[in-house]
């Protein structure tokens, strides 16, 4: 069963064979920019995957903020499952996820639906980028939203999340170590170019998300990646990791690369950042 990533052949024999038309598949564009919150919108009017369908981080695949709760806050369960069965995503149905970003916001669609027990998900490896080179074909038209289907109820949960207040508690306890996927500048609080606060959350190792990823934005080899995160961890256990960075988006990749080397079981902090740096009573690292 595919579960991390799929390729460009195989979606595209699966789109040819008519698992699209057929309900036993559903692609999803989830291009986007966080500086730019149109771009993807945009970018899938001028042309995108045949049969895709377009999902906007800001307006769908989060819930209200209030300036408190994170930039991305999760929806509620049955509001994303409501969203993925007007889709018409069953509980057999292949999700295919893509974006032209390496794969962080695909990543990040991933995680959601695991989270709402949603197991056959997978991320198109290398993106929008690998299927235009591959000269794939390409469909135009503008994108619509679907309002969620009432009364869907999300099945059992897949991926474990932390909260703001057990990160808290972590600081003194030491239970898990938190993994911020932020570029290292950003770790350090040297910049801050997302949120008002500038730094990091005290105890946290730094995997900037970009390292998932060769120069074309696939994902690296999965021994590769287990080398690279068996030595960040030090010996700890995919149980011992909670992923974070600026809103739980670039955390989801740190995530899923993880459950492609092999190490499955990590968990995520939501919030992350964003939510844990609104709390001036939430301490901060810099350095």
């Amino acid at each position: 069963m595919t579960t991390t990533l799929i390729t460009v052949s195989d979606l595209a024999a699966r789109l040819a064979a008519g698992q699209a038309s057929q309900g036993k598949l559903r692609v999803f564009d989830l291009r986007h920019d966080l500086m730019d919150h149109c771009a993807g919108r945009r970018a899938y009017g001028e042309g995108h995957i045949p049969a895709a369908r377009f999902l906007d981080h800001e307006t769908e695949l989060s819930a209200p903020r209030t300036g408190k709760n994170g930039r991305h806050p999760l929806p509620a369960p049955e509001h994303l499952a409501g969203l993925m069965a007007a889709h018409g995503v069953a509980p057999d149905t292949l999700v295919v996820a893509y974006d032209a970003s390496g794969g962080q916001y695909a990543a990040h669609l991933w995680w959601m639906l695991r989270w709402i027990g949603h197991e056959k998900v997978a991320v198109l490896d290398g993106g929008w980028p690998a299927w235009a080179a591959d000269g794939q074909a390409v469909q135009g038209g503008p994108a619509q939203s679907l309002a969620p289907l009432p009364g869907v109820q999300p099945a059992a949960c897949l991926a474990d999340s932390v909260d703001a207040a057990g990160v808290l508690a972590n600081i003194d306890e030491q239970v898990f170590v938190v993994v911020d996927a932020r570029a290292a500048n950003r770790y350090r609080g040297e910049v801050e170019p997302m949120d008002p606060v500038a730094g990091h959350i005290p105890g946290a190792l730094n995997r900037p998300n970009t390292q998932n990823v060769d120069a074309d934005g696939r994902f690296k080899p999965p021994e590769q990646l287990r080398a690279e995160f068996e030595a960040l961890l030090g010996g700890r256990t995919p149980q011992e990791v909670v992923h974070q960075c600026g809103s739980g988006i670039t955390a989801s990749h740190n995530l899923l690369a993880m459950e492609i080397a092999g190490l499955a079981g990590s968990r995520l902090y939501p919030g992350s950042w964003s939510e844990w740096c609104s709390d001036p009573a939430r301490p901060v690292a810099k350095g």
